[in-house]
C-alpha cells in the first residue's frame, strides 16, 4: 500500500532538495524567458502577445517528440550511474547527438507543413502572419535546443544539478536584456518586434550549450567518467535509449498536439479569449515549470535506485516528493486566487480597453488556482514511474486522457458552442483526472516487480 510507503529519511529529503532546487531555478529561467518575451510582446498589443504564445506553442508542438525522447537522457545515466557503469553515462549524450543530428532533415519538412497551421484556424490576418514569422525563426534553432536539452538532461541524471542551473542562468542573463533591445530598438539595435524576441532565443540558448559542453569537457569530469571514450556510437545504449525514451517522446509529442490543437480552438473564440489565454498559461507556467524541474529531480534518483536496486530508497524519494510538491503548490494555489486581479493587470496594454479581458483571465485565475496542486501530484508520480522504466503505460494512461479531453473541447467550442468559461472548467477537470490515475497507478505497485525492473535495464 502507498500510503504505508509515506516516511522519508533526513537524508533522502537532503539529497532530494539538493538535486532538484538547482532544476527548480533551471527551468524557471526558461519560465522566465518565455514569460518575458511575451510581456514584451503585450507592451506592444494584445494581438502580438497572442501570437507570441500562438506560435511559441507550435514551436514547441513541431519538435517535443524528439525533447522528450532525448530528455530520457536523464533516467538512462542515472540508471547507469546507480549501477555503477559510469563509462555508459557519458555515452548517452553521444547517442542522444547522434539521434538530433540525423532528424535535421526532417524538421525542415516539419516546419514548411505546421507553418500553415495558424490560417487553417481562422486567427486574425495581422495575428497570423506574427505566429508564422515567430514560429519559422525558432524553428531555425531546433537542433540547439535539442542538444542543449540532452546535454542538460545527463547532467541531471548523474546528480550534478548545479551544473545546469549554472548555465540557463547565465542564458536567461543574456536573454532578457538582449531580447529587450532587440524587440524594442534600443543601444542601436533596430526594432525587430516578435522577430527579435525568437532571434534573441536562439542566441541565448547556444550561449548556454556551449557552456554546458565547456562543463562536459572539464578535467575533472571527463576523466571520471571516461568522456573521451564516449564518442562514438554504442548499438546497446542507442537502441535502450529509444526502447525507453520512444514512449516519453511519442507521450509528449501527442499530448502537446491534443493541448495545441485545443489551444487553437480556444483562441478561435476572439482576441480577448486568446488573449487571456495567454495571460493565465504564463501564470501556470511560471508555477508549471519549476515542478518539472522537480519532477526532474525525482526521476534522477529515482533511476540512481532502481540502477542500484534500492527499492526502500525510492520509497523514501516518493514520500519526500509529495511533501514538498504539496506544500510548494498549496502556497502557489493561494496566491492565485488571492491577486488574481493584479497577476492579471501586469499585463494590461498601455492604451485600450482591458476589461474583457481582465474579467475572463481572472475566472481562469481561479481554475489555475484549483489544479495546482494536482500538477504537483502528476509531477512526482510522473517522475517515479519515469524514473522507473514504467513510460509505455505512461505513454497509454496520458495520452488516452489528453485526447479524451481534446474531444470534448471539439463538441463543447465548435458543435454545441458552448462559452470559454465552460471550455476553461472542462479542461481543469482533466487536470484533476490524470492525478487520479497516476496515483492509482504509483498506489498499485506493478511498476516496482523485480523482472520488469529487470528487463528495464537490459540493453
Amino acid at each position: 500500500m502507498l500510503l504505508e510507503r509515506l516516511h522519508f529519511s533526513k537524508d533522502t529529503l537532503s539529497e532530494l532538495v539538493k538535486i532538484a532546487l538547482p532544476m527548480v531555478v533551471s527551468q524557471g529561467t526558461f519560465a522566465v524567458m518565455i514569460f518575458t518575451d511575451r510581456y514584451f510582446m503585450s507592451q506592444i498589443d494584445p494581438v502580438h502577445m497572442a501570437a507570441a504564445l500562438g506560435g511559441g506553442v507550435a514551436t514547441f508542438f513541431s519538435f517535443c517528440f524528439f525533447s522528450g525522447l532525448l530528455s530520457y537522457a536523464n533516467a538512462l545515466a542515472a540508471q547507469y550511474l546507480g549501477a555503477g557503469e559510469l563509462n555508459k553515462c557519458p555515452k548517452v549524450v553521444t547517442q542522444g547527438v547522434i539521434m538530433a543530428v540525423l532528424c535535421s532533415p526532417l524538421f525542415v519538412i516539419i516546419t514548411y507543413f505546421v507553418s500553415g497551421i495558424f490560417s487553417w484556424m481562422e486567427h486574425d490576418p495581422i495575428q497570423v502572419e506574427l505566429e508564422r514569422t515567430y514560429y519559422i525563426i525558432l524553428m531555425m534553432g531546433v537542433v540547439i535546443f535539442l542538444a542543449k536539452g540532452c546535454i542538460s538532461s545527463y547532467f541531471a541524471g548523474i546528480g550534478r544539478t548545479r551544473i545546469v542551473m549554472i548555465c540557463d542562468v547565465c542564458g536567461l542573463v543574456l536573454n532578457v536584456p538582449l531580447s529587450y533591445v532587440m524587440v524594442f530598438g534600443v543601444l542601436g539595435f533596430p526594432e525587430l518586434g516578435i522577430v527579435g524576441a525568437g532571434i534573441s532565443t536562439i542566441i541565448s540558448t547556444l550561449f548556454a550549450f556551449i557552456l554546458f559542453v565547456a562543463f562536459y569537457l572539464a578535467k575533472e569530469h571527463r576523466e571520471k567518467f571516461q568522456v573521451m571514450g564516449s564518442f562514438k556510437f554504442d548499438r546497446g545504449i542507442f537502441r535502450r535509449f529509444m526502447r525507453l525514451g520512444f514512449p516519453s517522446g511519442a507521450e509528449l509529442f501527442l499530448n502537446v498536439a491534443a493541448f495545441n490543437l485545443f489551444l487553437l480552438m480556444f483562441q478561435g473564440y476572439g482576441v480577448v479569449e486568446g488573449a487571456s489565454a495567454a495571460i493565465v498559461f504564463n501564470w501556470d507556467m511560471l508555477s508549471f515549470i519549476p515542478m518539472i524541474g522537480f519532477n526532474i529531480g525525482v526521476i534522477s534518483l529515482i533511476g540512481r535506485f532502481v540502477g542500484a536496486n534500492d527499492m526502500a530508497r525510492t520509497n523514501e524519494v516518493i514520500s519526500a516528493g509529495f511533501m514538498i510538491g504539496i506544500c510548494y503548490s498549496a502556497t502557489l494555489a493561494l496566491i492565485y486566487i488571492t491577486f488574481r486581479f493584479p497577476l492579471v493587470e501586469v499585463f494590461a496594454p498601455p492604451a485600450g480597453d482591458f476589461s474583457e479581458i481582465r474579467e475572463l483571465s481572472a475566472f481562469m485565475m481561479i481554475g489555475l488556482s484549483s489544479y495546482a496542486m494536482a500538477d504537483a501530484i502528476i509531477s512526482v508520480s510522473g517522475g517515479v514511474l519515469r524514473g522507473a522504466g514504467d513510460t509505455r503505460w505512461l505513454m497509454y494512461a496520458s495520452v488516452i486522457l489528453h485526447w479524451a479531453m481534446l474531444v470534448s473541447q471539439y463538441f463543447i467550442i465548435l458543435v454545441w458552442e458552448y462559452g470559454p468559461r465552460i471550455s476553461w472548467l472542462a479542461f481543469c477537470v482533466l487536470i484533476f483526472a490524470i492525478a487520479v490515475v497516476y496515483v492509482w497507478r504509483l498506489r498499485s505497485g506493478i511498476w516496482r516487480d523485480p523482472e520488469r525492473l529487470r528487463l528495464v535495464m537490459v540493453e
